[in-house]
């Protein structure tokens, strides 16, 4: 199924709001974010705002599995039905390739869910790294100085970073350009 936005707000709220509120007020604000990017995606503004209520699912408890939320999260929704889009969608959020590569979990990752690279995909990605832990705005080089400072210079968060930033700006890059390009 395509989900709607609203089932996927329910979902994410059921999941996330009192297990995990900080990840919550993180994924509120971003899905509030892809909402003001819609015009940038055409006829998918809903599959745009139903992964950014989902993008951090994979973090809520019962369906953390393998430590990578990505992953966990994708796994989950295409066995819950959300379709196979909107799960490699979440499965590819934020450069999430160089993350799982790090977790020895690149070789699952590229097999089970193709990687979008879509205005759709930019557009999460660009919604994720201008949102902040808790629900602020940011821009891409506060919110990477956040990761690095929440996680230390040795987690393997911070390590992904490194390698991910020159793909991350690319996106954000192409984003802010499809922005200056069809103002709202």
């Amino acid at each position: 199924m395509d989900p709607s936005s609203g089932l996927a707000a329910t979902t994410s709220q059921r999941y996330l709001q009192v297990a995990l509120p900080r990840r919550w007020l993180h994924v509120r604000a971003v899905a509030a974010r892809a909402e003001g990017l819609a015009h940038l995606v055409g006829d998918d503004t809903e599959l745009l705002t139903a992964a950014a209520w989902l993008h951090d699912i994979g973090y809520a408890p019962g369906i953390a599995d393998t430590g990578f939320h990505a992953l966990d999260g994708a796994r989950w929704l295409q066995r819950h039905g959300f379709g196979d889009r909107i799960a490699a969608l979440v499965a590819h959020h934020s450069c999430a390739v160089h993350e799982a590569d790090e977790r020895g979990l690149g070789q699952a990752l590229a097999s089970e869910f193709p990687r979008e690279e879509t205005a759709v995909s930019d557009a999460l990605w660009y919604a994720d790294m201008t949102t902040g832990p808790d629900g602020q705005d940011l821009t891409v080089d506060e919110r990477l100085a956040e990761i690095r400072q929440r996680y230390g210079p040795d987690d393997v968060v911070t390590r992904f970073w490194q390698k991910a930033e020159p793909m991350l700006r690319e996106v954000v890059d192409r984003t802010q350009c499809r922005l200056s390009a069809q103002p709202m």
